[in-house]
């Protein structure tokens, strides 16, 4: 009990010196996990959603992002972090546990599947709350209509297995702890034009989805 109030104690501070002061500058992370899957790719994704948060959000967040290993005491630092990647992801206990008291102390997890991550991803996350399945989110739920309205709920960016894009969430005592964006491939949409050569259109969508998740964590917050 005490760690948790320790780890709470700690990411309140984090959050309220973010907010306070103006001059600092709110980070956030992508999360090294261990099993082999390639937690590194989209290396462009969040810088580029980050600048364009800053410009259309007005937000204070460090321009390079860091990277966060999932049973580090080091996540208690960042209100948001972000996991990607195709293949296999797998959590210690103790790490299932770390990242159980974070999102119960007040952080966010965003996990985009860029295609291969659901089979893995779910059995993970039931180690971190067992109690707790992921539900889809309604069209109507606030992540959809923060500064930007996505009527329809998740945006499609790249196409998969001819599915329909899905957002799906872990909801804590009336809290979402995580949001789990599946068939859409958000991250994609926010790297470098050249890298999957997306349409303006298609990038803007992805990174206006990427900006209201931002938006709805800082709110929450």
């Amino acid at each position: 009990m005490k760690k948790i109030q320790f780890a709470t104690i700690i990411l309140i501070l984090a959050i309220a010196s973010l907010q306070a002061q103006q001059s600092s500058k709110i980070k956030i992370a992508v999360v090294k996990y261990n099993g082999g899957g390639d937690w590194y790719s989209d290396p462009t994704a969040l810088t580029n959603l980050i600048a364009f948060a800053n410009k259309n959000l007005k937000t204070n967040i460090a321009r390079e992002y860091e990277t966060v290993e999932t049973g580090s005491a080091e996540i208690f630092n960042y209100p948001y972090v972000h996991l990607t990647g195709h293949g296999n992801i797998v959590f210690t206990a103790s790490e299932a546990d770390n990242l159980r008291k974070y999102l119960l102390a007040g952080g966010f997890l965003h996990i985009d599947d860029n295609y291969g991550l659901d089979e893995y991803i779910r059995p993970e996350m039931k180690k971190v709350f067992p109690e707790l399945d992921f539900v889809e989110l309604p069209p109507d739920h606030p992540i959809y209509h923060q500064k930007y309205d996505f009527e329809k709920g998740l945006p499609k960016i790249h196409e998969h297995d001819g599915k329909p894009a899905q957002g799906f969430g872990l909801i804590y005592q009336g809290r979402l702890v995580c949001f789990y964006t599946y068939e859409s491939d958000l991250g994609d949409g926010w790297e470098d034009p050249e890298v999957h050569n997306d349409s303006k259109a298609t990038r803007l969508k992805a990174l206006k989805m990427g900006a209201n998740i931002l938006q709805f964590v800082f709110n929450m917050n």
